[in-house]
């Protein structure tokens, strides 16, 4: 049997130089990988990649403990159930950027995480909402002083509002858990200061107390006059846990009896007349 010839090709100079010169290719690319990208474009700036399978489980995790939870969680508790290396606000922005078109939002209320509602969708639950009895005039007028000037007192509410405290105005704010005994003023008879809750800041959905509108706010809302003085200021609000300089700790028993401080009509009207 013969042996088939093999016939050697020269090679072209020019475009062996061709090639040479061609840019490197680029080294293949997983498929999935690229799928994986293609998913999370259009999303907020927020939202990266996810270029590994730890950082899509991390996600996972926080976001089970989130809808999990009835109650919004604080980031060391979420932390406990990652490694210690891991950068949970930075993973949980990436979180609320991925639920921000969606129908229910990653928000931020009294520094702690939860989900809510869309805003634009809460008409849909409308009607299966609790429908809540109306605060009285005195008692908004008497929270509104207290999450602006707290620690305060009684006799300082009184002061403020330029009337006296009708009774149980401060039973039903307590009640509802918006506001607290913080400690006792150094003053003569010791008054009992108060301030506001966690519960406060989740109702009304504030990051913190420095969240409440100002000045110019309140005015472009309608809520306060036009007349007003010339010094007229809002005080910034702080609700620090720890006590002033000028507060005393509670002693046992005073954080229970100060709820059953005033009796009466919680809607009161501040002038002793139910609403």
């Amino acid at each position: 049997m013969v042996p088939p010839k093999l016939n050697v090709v020269p090679q072209d100079p020019a475009r062996e130089c061709a090639r040479d010169e061609s840019p490197a290719t680029e080294p293949d690319v997983d498929p999935s990988e690229m799928l994986a990208h293609e998913g999370w474009r259009g999303l907020p700036s927020n939202v990266t990649h996810l270029p590994s399978a730890d950082r899509r489980e991390q996600l996972r995790i926080l976001e089970a403990l989130l809808f999990a939870a009835s109650e919004p969680i604080a980031e060391n508790y979420l932390s406990q159930h990652l490694n210690a290396s891991d950068d949970v606000p930075a993973l949980l922005e990436e979180l609320k950027g991925f639920y921000a078109s969606r129908g229910v939002n990653l928000v931020k209320v009294a520094d702690k995480w939860t989900f809510r509602t869309a805003e634009d969708l809460s008409y849909l639950l409308e009607r299966h909402a609790t429908e809540q009895r109306r605060l009285s005039k005195a008692a908004l007028e008497t929270l509104a002083i207290i999450a602006y000037h707290q620690p305060v007192t009684r006799a300082e509410i009184e002061e403020i509002r330029g009337v006296a405290a009708s009774a149980g105005t401060l039973d039903v704010l307590m009640e509802i858990g918006w506001v607290r005994p913080r400690g006792r003023r150094r003053a003569p008879g010791r008054p009992i200061t108060y301030g506001t809750t966690e519960d406060f800041l989740i109702h009304f959905g504030l990051e913190s107390i420095k969240d409440l509108p100002g000045l110019a706010e309140l005015k472009g809302a309608g809520l306060l006059e036009n007349n007003l003085p010339p010094d007229f200021t809002v005080p910034e609000p702080t609700d620090a846990a720890a006590l002033m300089a000028d507060e005393l700790p509670l002693e046992a028993g005073d954080e229970e009896a100060a709820p059953t401080l005033f009796s009466g009509d919680p809607h009161d009207d501040g002038e002793g007349n139910a609403a």
